[in-house]
Parts: structure tokens; sequence; C-alpha cells
């Protein structure tokens, strides 16, 4: 529910009487009233003060209230509910991400890379508004975790609980191939306009019966773009001896018609999904309609009952002989 006033500028009015206190005060009006005697009232304090006595200024209130209420009806107070119409359609989105053992690597320190990962990836879901999001994870097996939805609230606990392959006891390879099948089947039977994988991986294809080349050609052969992404850096790759196989994931990312990104540190990581959102924004238009009701009509009956009140008190109850 909002609210506005058709004609504001009726509420100028408020300040014609502040103009005349302003006047007044200047021209010290109060020194030119007549001056007139009288007996010293401390002659009357112990006197019981009446209700009528306490009271005596309530019509005069009522009468402010009234007359505030027929200036802010004349300013034709509105009140509108909105009505939003959405024409377009949103991005069919599959997050692919590794949990291989190497993803507890602490390159990305203080965190490791798949928890550096997970937050960069929840404030990826967080800047999207009309698109379908999914999320798999892959190691040596792959899993739907959470199918493409709009519940970003789903999504974002879905990502929360995700865990490094090694902690669920299983081991440290790494199928990109079975991952990125698995992330096209998801979108097989989406009927968006555009449809997308991005996957993230620190390794190479080490197991899995799916071959990364294959899994790439039938995702484009769905009309399945995808991103790939590359995180780590070379210093723990030598390291560890288990490298990035940049080539295949540039290949990947060529045969689906997608690109490949590197990123060796958090802010890099941040700058590859800040560049993903902005390639793939939803073509969608919105549309806000507010139905505007005239409220003015409700204050002039209340300021109609409130000024009636104020005349029928001032000539009974509060009726004073000059």
């Amino acid at each position: 529910m909002i609210f506005r006033f058709a004609h504001p500028v009726a509420l100028l009015i408020f300040a014609i009487p502040i103009f005349i206190i302003f006047i007044l005060r200047r021209t010290n009006w109060r020194s030119q009233l007549p001056v007139m005697l009288y007996s010293d009232t401390r002659l009357v304090e112990g006197l019981v003060v009446s209700w009528r006595v306490r009271f005596r200024r309530a019509p005069d209130v009522m009468r402010w209230v009234g007359w505030i209420l027929l200036v802010v009806a004349l300013a034709r107070l509105q009140t509108g509910r909105t009505q939003e119409i959405i024409r377009g359609q949103g991005v069919d989105i599959v997050l692919a991400l590794d949990i291989s053992g190497s993803m507890d690597n602490l390159d990305f320190a203080p965190q490791n890379r798949l928890e550096a990962a997970k937050s960069v990836i929840r404030d990826f879901v967080g800047g999207r508004v009309f698109d379908r999001i999914g999320l798999v994870v892959f190691a040596e097996d792959a899993f739907h975790q959470t199918p493409p939805t709009l519940d970003y609230s789903a999504l974002q606990r879905a990502l929360a609980e995700v865990r490094l392959a090694s902690d669920l006891g299983m081991g440290r390879q790494t199928a990109i191939g079975l991952g990125l099948a698995s992330s096209a089947n998801m979108l097989r039977s989406s009927t968006a306009a555009s449809k997308i994988i991005v996957l993230l991986t620190d390794g190479a294809n080490t197991t899995g019966a799916i071959d990364p080349i294959t899994a790439a050609e039938a995702a484009a052969s769905l009309g399945i773009r995808v991103y790939t992404i590359g995180i780590g850096t070379p210093e723990f790759a030598a390291e560890s001896g288990e490298g990035l196989d940049e080539d295949t994931l540039e290949t990947i990312a060529t045969i689906a018609n997608g690109r490949y990104f590197r990123a060796q540190d958090l802010a890099g990581l941040e700058q590859v999904y800040q560049q993903i959102d902005a390639l793939e924004r939803s073509d969608v238009e919105r549309q806000i309609f507010v139905q505007w009701q005239e409220q003015a009509w409700i204050l002039l009956t209340v300021a109609f009952i409130w000024l009636i009140g104020e005349r029928i008190l001032r000539h009974t109850v509060f009726q004073t002989i000059p």
C-alpha cells in the first residue's frame, strides 16, 4: 500500500498560520493589546477545578483538527496498490561445482578453494532475479543438489551444506565429464531461451566413464552454453602434483559456445563471476502499475463530523459568557 497527494500544493495552506504568527511576533503585537486589571488569583487557588474547566480547550483543538483534515482532503490524499507485470523469460543456469579432495588447498586463504568458490557463488545467486538456477556437485561421481529453481533461499541452503568429497568418504579424483554431463541432463527438458552451465574445477578429468569433450558436444547439441572456470595457483599445483587441465577446459568452452576463465585468487574468482553475470542477462521486462483510489471523502466526512461536534460542544457543555 502506497499513498500520494494529487494536489500537494494545497498543503502550502499550512504555511499561512505560521506566516501570520511570524508577522505578529515581529510587530510585537502583545504590547499593543489593552490591559485589564483583575483581583489577586491567589484567593481562588483552593477551589476545585471542574472537568469543564480542565477540558475547556477541547473545542479549539477539535476545530484545528477539523481544518487540518479539510486541508489534507483538499490536497486529495490517494492510496494505491501496485501490480507488477513481468514479460519475457529468464535464463536457466546450472552451477557445476568441483568438490574433489584437491579443493581443500589453501591458496585462497583464509578459505580453502571450495569455501572461496561457495562464497562467490552465493553472491552470484544473490544478484539474479528471474533466472532458474540449479546446483550439481562432482568429484568421482556427480550429484544433483538442487534442480533449477527460483527458490534462491533453498538453493543457498543447499550450497551451504556442500562439503568436500574427502569429508564424505570419497577419493581425490575428479570426473569433469560426468559433472558436465549431469549438468546438461538437468537442463535437457528446459524450454528457456538461454541455457547455460558454469563449471568450476581446480583439476583435470582423472576418472569417470564420460569424456569431457563428448559431454561438451552433447551440451552444445542441446543448445546449452558452457562457461568453464579453472581455479588455483601454479605453486600449489606443483606442490600437490594435481595440475589444472586448462586445454580441456578451454576446449569444452569453445565447443559449447562459451568462454574459459582462470582465477588464481578470490578477487579474480569474483571478477570471473561478475563477467559471466554481465554476459548472461535475463530478457525480462518489468512493468509496475499503480491503481489509485481517492481517500479525500473519508477525510471530508471525518472533518465534517469533527467540526459539527466542535460547534455543539462550544454552545452546550463548553458554552461561555463573554
